[in-house]
């Protein structure tokens, strides 16, 4: 396929992925429980956080990460007591386990207290065609408390050649403004055009199939060269072809 013969195609997956029955198997579904803007955004931060391994088990455990703060996140973060956190000791989800989660919490308070909640840490270190600085200066904000060393991992430094899949993804779900309802869209500070696409196993070999990718690892610099071909697609909105590639890649086996 030519440049314009791979755009045309990948607009189309685009349309038939993006949209709501996408939603029934996604983690995304998690966030859209909630109407309140803090519990969208704390709901997609730990759902996003847990996104990896088996995508049932993703959600089933992200619905328990919702119970275990009563199913009112922002809430529980804000207010939570010693006892409360007690009761998230026996979550685990893959190497994510309940100190993590606590960790989390505390992580979380500390955002809305001292930095003015999510959107804002997110917003300020905003460059215009990356988002990729304001991960790294919200990992280090948001591991200003308390914490155990290991729960560091579970964020992960784009400065430190991660290609940060999830936390990505996170920001495409908040960021991302369409009328398709599957990316929530609630905060108006970021553009959709300085969003990376979710890199993983999918996306990366599709992308490699069709040439848009030639890095074989799933990095840093391999989101660098194919945030760049897709923003030649699209400069405007170029994480929209995280859904041509994921569905390409999960649903149809390409």
């Amino acid at each position: 396929m030519n440049q314009t013969e791979l755009k045309d195609f990948l607009d189309e997956k685009v349309i038939q992925y993006n949209n709501q029955d996408f939603i029934e198997s996604d983690p995304v579904q998690i966030p859209h429980l909630f109407t309140q803007k803090e519990d969208i955004e704390i709901a997609g931060f730990l759902s996003a956080t847990i996104a990896w391994g088996n995508r049932k088990m993703i959600i089933k455990n992200s619905h328990s990460m919702m119970e275990l703060m009563g199913n009112a996140p922002y809430d529980f973060i804000m207010s939570h007591s010693d006892e409360d956190l007690a009761r998230l000791e026996n979550f685990v989800h893959r190497t994510f386990n309940g100190n993590d989660f606590a960790g989390f919490v505390k992580g979380l308070q500390h955002i809305y207290k001292n930095h003015n909640g999510l959107e804002a840490v997110f917003a300020k270190n905003q460059e215009n065609d990356s988002l990729q600085k304001s991960i790294h200066e919200f990992k280090k904000i948001f591991f200003e408390t308390d914490h155990l060393p290991r729960t560091q991992k579970h964020i992960s430094d784009p400065l430190n050649n991660s290609a940060a899949k999830r936390i990505n993804m996170y920001l495409r779900w908040m960021v991302r403004q369409d009328t398709k309802g599957v990316d929530l869209g609630i905060w108006k500070t970021i553009s959709p055009a300085a969003l990376s696409c979710p890199l993983d196993v999918h996306s990366g070999n599709v992308a490699r199939k069709l040439g848009i990718l030639t890095r074989k690892q799933n990095d840093g610099k391999a989101l660098a060269e194919l945030d760049q071909k897709l923003r030649e697609m699209d400069a405007q909105d170029p994480v929209k072809y995280d859904f041509a590639l994921f569905g390409l890649g999960v649903f149809e086996g390409f």
